[in-house]
């Protein structure tokens, strides 16, 4: 099955993605097979399709797929090579169909026959590592929530803390979430709480085990907003001793 990568999303802010994609500009001109590494959500499939424009991506535990495409392509971009069930007839049917080769791997790895196919091996580092990228790529997700919601407003940074667990991917959902829940309305909130329960309820207990999603989230906008116990308990119309049995009974959510 083809898949489809936006080549337009590969940042160069930083230094080792500005490297990263000179070397994949010279792999443009240059006939050779090329093998990129790196964590998941770094950008390595948006790279390979810039190198191999017109190339189909086959994941490589799709074996017997794979095996077919090299049957009928001149170049091909292999997803997750390390995930190939048999390299060693891989790299043999790579080599018998004579087909150029752009490969990924989500991790650094050498074998005889990896290193005898790739005569150039390279690293995207993770955007924990390049933190001009960060800054580009939110600004870039930002403008494509305007355009997917519909709204002009910008998405509020002050207290916003990337999350780059999955590199781009995290990011792209964290500021897909953030730029639609900073303008939602009550209803809309409560439509999306009434879905998550929907599935969810059944025991004699639902309500005590489910109230920590009204009150973890009360409880954590009070004290970022007030810094104070005593103000969020004279706000709350709460005493001392209860916020504090609430603070510690949602205290794995604050």
């Amino acid at each position: 099955m083809v898949q489809a990568v936006d080549v337009t999303n590969f940042v160069t802010a930083s230094e080792a993605s500005y490297q990263a994609f000179k070397t994949a500009t010279l792999l443009k001109t240059l006939s050779v097979n090329a093998l990129i590494m790196g964590e998941l959500g770094v950008g390595k499939k948006c790279l390979a399709s810039f190198i191999l424009p017109d190339a189909s991506i086959v994941d490589a535990s799709n074996f017997d797929e794979l095996l077919l495409s090299l049957e009928s392509s001149s170049e091909i971009i292999i997803s997750n090579i390390d995930n190939s069930p048999n390299i060693e007839r891989l790299i043999g049917a790579i080599k018998e169909n004579s087909v150029r080769v752009v490969a990924t791997s989500k991790q650094s790895f050498s074998n005889e026959f990896i290193d005898d196919l790739f005569s150039v091996k390279f690293d995207i580092p993770p955007l924990s590592q390049r933190d001009e990228d960060v800054e580009e790529l939110v600004a870039l997700f930002e403008e494509e929530a305007s355009e997917l919601f519909g709204g002009e407003q910008k998405l509020d940074l002050n207290n916003f803390i990337p999350d780059l667990s999955y590199n781009s991917n995290s990011l792209k959902r964290q500021v897909m979430v953030n730029y639609l829940l900073q303008d939602i309305q009550d209803t809309e909130l409560m439509q999306i709480i009434e879905n998550y329960l929907h599935d969810k309820l059944g025991s004699n207990s639902d309500y005590r085990n489910y109230l920590y999603l009204y009150e973890a989230p009360l409880i954590k906008a009070g004290l970022h907003r007030f810094k104070s116990q005593l103000q969020l308990a004279d706000k709350l119309g709460l005493n001392r001793n209860t916020l504090r049995k609430k603070i510690s009974d949602n205290k794995q959510y604050l």
